[in-house]
């Protein structure tokens, strides 16, 4: 997991709770990601662990469109989309909603400069939970 500014005190996002959601936590989310069975498991397991999942896209283009549609406080983004790339889309959405880059390589497979495109962070899609996106979007 790549966090662009780590937050100090993590570990008290996790301690606290209020109505079964993660307390300081983006609520709604959008994924952008061209395979249908990830943004379905992720669904799952973002709404398991309190994230409301107001909308998917299938590509960089309809990504942002929805993001400017929907307006939810976090998009979690595929860096491999098959028209426009993540890095690119997260350039785009900058000002917007908090991005979260997600794909199946490990972030030490992509060039340095991902780091600056305006994502909060980067996970692994291994790796993702509730927890862990909520650590990313603190």
């Amino acid at each position: 997991m790549w966090l662009a500014n780590p937050p100090s005190g993590v570990t008290a996002l996790f301690a606290a709770r209020h109505l079964g959601h993660l307390v300081g936590v983006p609520q709604t989310v959008l994924i952008v990601d061209d395979h249908a069975g990830f943004r379905q498991a992720a669904r799952a397991l973002l709404e398991a662990d309190g994230f409301a999942v107001i909308g998917e896209s299938a590509t960089g283009t309809a990504g942002i469109a929805d993001a400017r549609r929907l307006r939810p406080d976090l998009v979690l983004l595929d860096m491999c989309l098959p028209d426009v790339d993540g890095i690119e889309v997260a350039g785009r959405l900058k000002g917007g909603p908090t991005v979260v880059l997600t794909s199946s390589r490990d972030a030490s497979d992509y060039p340095p400069q991902f780091e600056n495109c305006g994502a909060r962070g980067f996970i692994a899609k291994a790796e993702l939970s509730g927890s862990a996106l909520a650590a990313l979007a603190a």
